[in-house]
């Protein structure tokens, strides 16, 4: 599916876009096809762009003071991922952007949303929709970080999200969930002992 047509029918599950305005929505968005590895924002920069994935997985991580990688955020298909916070203030951002695969995105810069949202309201509601699930699934995510093990939180990673976990790299998927890539690997192997016992 062409991706603007893919953004067209992710827009109507949220909020009602009048026909005669969707040719006009969509040219906000340039398309851009990232090679697996590829960076769109690196640390220091400031976030000039909103992502929608069409195809692929992008994800959000920053460097700790041991100089690992931390990922704190994945995106797949009909999903968003920008740096909120250095996006709406325009100043420089501690994260990454980086394509966790060979990606096919849709971005809208800065300076083209705020004249978006005032031709378009219908976009405005849309993004705030947006902003309120990202919003409920990051605060749904610091609970159960607080709350689980690091085996409970890679079960309820793998049934939230089946089939994605195959998806990415086992370093990645660790870094995610706070773990090391080894005690990953000692979760999957008990995992899979219990379910041929069981």
């Amino acid at each position: 599916m062409e991706i603007r047509k893919q953004l067209a029918l992710h827009l109507r599950q949220y909020t009602e876009v009048p026909e005669q305005e969707l040719p006009s929505v969509l040219a906000y968005f340039r398309p851009i096809t990232v090679a697996k590895k590829a960076n769109l924002l690196e640390a220091g920069q400031v976030c000039r762009h909103h992502y929608f994935v069409g195809k692929g997985c992008l994800r959000m991580f920053f460097v700790n003071e041991k100089g690992n990688e931390q990922t704190v955020q994945f995106a797949i298909e009909n999903w968003w991922l920008t740096d909120h916070l250095s996006f709406s203030t325009q100043q420089k951002t501690d994260f990454f952007i980086q394509a966790v695969e060979r990606s096919e995105i849709l971005a809208i810069e800065f300076n083209a949303q705020e004249p978006m949202f005032q031709a378009h309201p219908c976009m405005e509601r849309y993004f705030r929709r947006m902003y309120e699930i990202a919003y409920r699934v990051s605060q749904q995510g610091m609970k159960v970080r607080y709350n689980l093990s690091g085996e409970d939180l890679y079960l309820h990673f793998i049934n939230a999200f089946p089939g994605f976990a195959n998806r990415i790299p086992q370093y990645l998927l660790a870094s995610y969930l706070g773990i090391t890539p080894e005690y990953l690997s000692e979760i999957k192997k008990k995992l899979r002992i219990g379910s041929r016992e069981g």
